[in-house]
């Protein structure tokens, strides 16, 4: 009895083991498995798609546009979208105030917007990042004073900030650089500072740190590596502020100067024809709408897809 009993229950519990050996896989890699929760977010692939559009709008505009963005027609001022010259070339979203291919101008506004928006975000998120890793490691009065000059930075708006600067030192590209990396420096420090705080409490900084090791070391081997997460989630999250900050002063004047297109100075250049020409001021609006909505949904994405408990 009991060699049968012990070989029916052998029996019942071997394809129970067999059911939970093949309902646990083998663990993938923790890049493996970011990607694959960002690859099965719907928002996230559709923001993906928008940013494509925007940087295939952007390379392609000498293609789109090859006589430039300047190109006049005063004949053909103000014409709605599809609308085909003499020529027949066809302005798709018609044209503006002076007869120039609104498509064309926002292809090469793209250009600006775009670039000067990533560039303007690697310096200040560089800057940031460094501050940010530099206040949460070293601590004491190096910690005190970095946040301090943050808090002092963020006590005042962002956009009358920018508007003092341009008007001390000039509407440029280089001050609209400037503007934008002290826009994004400050936004990046503190919650890195407060992401490296936590960090350092862990049990394998604390070990290397009893072993001996410096604090650059830790800072390079240890933090950074754990810190690079929330590092990314927040610098993609500052590229819609950036695009829309760039846009803000180029509309008031204070960015890209025309003739040069920007979707800021475009969108201001539009808006006595609203009620004539609904088209001039829509379609560079429609421009930063989807840039901003592609930058949005995509650091969303990665925000769930590195941290799945922020879902909720």
């Amino acid at each position: 009895m009991s060699e049968t009993g012990t070989t029916t229950t052998s029996r019942r519990l071997a394809p129970a083991s067999a059911l939970v050996g093949d309902a646990l896989p083998r663990s993938a890699s923790p890049g493996s498995r970011v990607r694959t929760a960002f690859l099965r977010n719907p928002a996230a692939m559709f923001g993906i798609v928008l940013l494509v559009l925007m940087v295939l709008l952007a390379a392609l505009a000498p293609v789109i546009g090859p006589d430039g963005y300047d190109q006049q027609d005063l004949r053909g001022r103000l014409k709605p979208p599809l609308w085909e010259n003499a020529a027949g070339q066809r302005a798709w979203l018609g044209t503006d105030s002076l007869g120039r291919d609104i498509l064309v101008r926002i292809a090469y506004g793209a250009r600006v917007s775009l670039v000067v928006a990533a560039v303007g975000l690697g310096i200040g998120g560089g800057l940031g990042a460094l501050i940010g890793l530099l206040a949460g490691v070293a601590g004491g009065w190096i910690d005190t004073a970095l946040m301090r000059l943050a808090d002092a930075q963020l006590a005042m708006p962002s956009l009358l900030l920018s508007i003092a600067i341009i008007a001390l030192l000039g509407a440029n590209v280089w001050t609209l650089l400037l503007v934008l990396s002290l826009r994004t420096w400050v936004v990046i420090a503190r919650p890195l500072r407060s992401a490296v705080l936590s960090i350092r409490e862990h049990e394998f900084v604390l070990a290397a740190t009893s072993l001996g090791a410096s604090r650059a070391r830790v800072a390079a081997r240890h933090i950074l590596p754990e810190a690079v997460a929330p590092l990314i989630v927040m610098t993609t999250a500052q590229l819609g502020a950036l695009i829309l900050l760039e846009s803000t002063l180029s509309f008031l004047g204070l960015g890209i100067q025309p003739p040069a297109p920007s979707w800021g100075n475009m969108l201001s250049s539009g808006q006595p024809y609203m009620t004539v020409a609904w088209w001039v001021p829509a379609m560079p609006g429609l421009a930063i709408l989807v840039a901003v909505l592609g930058t949005n949904l995509v650091g969303d994405g990665l925000r769930d897809a590195l941290d799945p408990r922020l879902k909720a």
